[in-house]
């Protein structure tokens, strides 16, 4: 089959690998279609660490093939999404209802250490044990939704990561209330579905900041209010509020830009950072000001989400017509498109890139 490779740092070819059926646990799932994520091109350059050689994609939706032993929440033919963080219901963050901080690695292999995937003789990892960019994927059953048929997979896909993220980074972690104010400094996918999650939730405003006039229109489509560009935001919205916002969102992953959430944020408001930055890249708060001010700056990961409950949840929202998922994959390539899908990724010419199998 093929499957895309990141055989390096800043080198990804598409390869013809085998893949090796599920054991106990696992599952065989043919891909729909997969999101182009800044995650992956995370992996690609570095920035979040993972073994290399390696099949690229954590964003994924298909229908099952086969299942392994002890598999009985999913049966062949069943329609998935997969979620790239596990949720093992056991260890000390899932009994505590933390299923997005799950304990259980996400690592190259499976649970059991080893590897189903390899390029002659060559063993290759999987991007989150999963490995979502080929045509076929086996991976840990716990990882593993079962989803409405009523649903398109191409849709489904951005739910693996970058909607549950962004919309979760609103309704779970910020639990953003109706009627207030809201910055959302970033406009990329996770961004616009970060706009999204606010607007569900009724915000009355909400400033979208990019330097892109292109993200700007589209963060109008799907929600936002006020339109900025990063070098006015600021005094933008702090005359325009008088006091900050309720709520800051940043989504870019980058330390100076969570400081400039930080700073629009009112006292007593909340700022949320959603992008994952470099290693290296630490964010400066001020140690008389930042608790006197009664701000909370919080992490996000994963949307606080329990994907079992939340990828249903999300999927009824966009069936009711509330969440736009379709409007958010600006293009849909083929696999053997996917340089040019990163390519077009790095250049920031879409909110949301898919590569489809179907």
């Amino acid at each position: 089959m093929k499957a895309v490779v990141a055989h390096e740092l800043n080198k990804i070819s598409v390869e013809d690998v085998t893949l090796d059926g599920p054991k106990a646990q696992e599952v065989r799932i043919k891909m729909a279609a997969v999101g182009v994520c800044h995650s992956d091109l995370s992996v690609i350059n570095g920035t979040i660490p993972q073994p290399f050689p390696i099949v690229l994609g954590h964003e994924g939706a298909g229908v099952v093939e086969e299942v392994g032993e002890g598999v009985t929440h999913v049966a062949p033919g069943d329609h998935v999404i997969m979620s790239f963080v596990p949720n093992c219901g056991r260890c000390f963050h899932c009994v505590r209802g933390e299923a997005f901080l799950c304990a259980v690695p996400r690592g190259g292999k499976m649970l059991d250490g080893t590897a189903r995937l390899k390029l002659g003789d060559t063993e290759l990892a999987a991007m989150c044990s999963l490995g979502n960019m080929a045509e076929d994927v086996v991976c840990p059953s716990i990882n593993v939704v079962k989803i409405s048929k009523k649903v398109p997979l191409r849709a489904a896909a951005l739910v693996g990561c970058g909607v549950t993220t962004g919309v979760g980074a609103a309704l779970n972690t910020a639990k953003v209330e109706p009627g207030s104010t809201v910055a959302v400094f970033g406009c990329g996918g996770v961004g616009i579905a970060t706009i999204q999650g606010a607007r569900i939730a009724g915000a009355a405003r909400i400033f979208a900041i990019d330097l892109s006039d292109e993200k700007l229109e589209l963060a109008k489509q799907f929600g936002a209010t006020d339109l900025l560009k990063a070098d006015e935001a600021q005094a933008t919205i702090m005359e325009a509020t008088r006091r900050g916002v309720d709520y800051a969102f940043e989504a870019i992953g980058n330390a100076g830009v969570v400081e400039a959430a930080m700073n629009v944020t009112r006292r007593g408001g909340t700022t949320v950072a959603v992008g994952v930055g470099k290693f290296t890249d630490n964010v400066k708060v001020n140690a008389l000001a930042f608790p006197l001010s009664g701000k909370t700056l919080c992490g996000c990961m994963f949307g606080s989400a329990n994907p079992a409950h939340d990828f249903p949840r999300l999927l009824e929202l966009y069936r009711g017509g509330k969440l736009d998922l379709e409007g958010m994959v600006t293009k849909t390539y083929t696999i053997d498109e996917a340089q040019a899908a990163f390519d077009d990724l790095e250049k920031g010419v879409n909110a949301r890139g898919v590569i489809s199998f179907e």
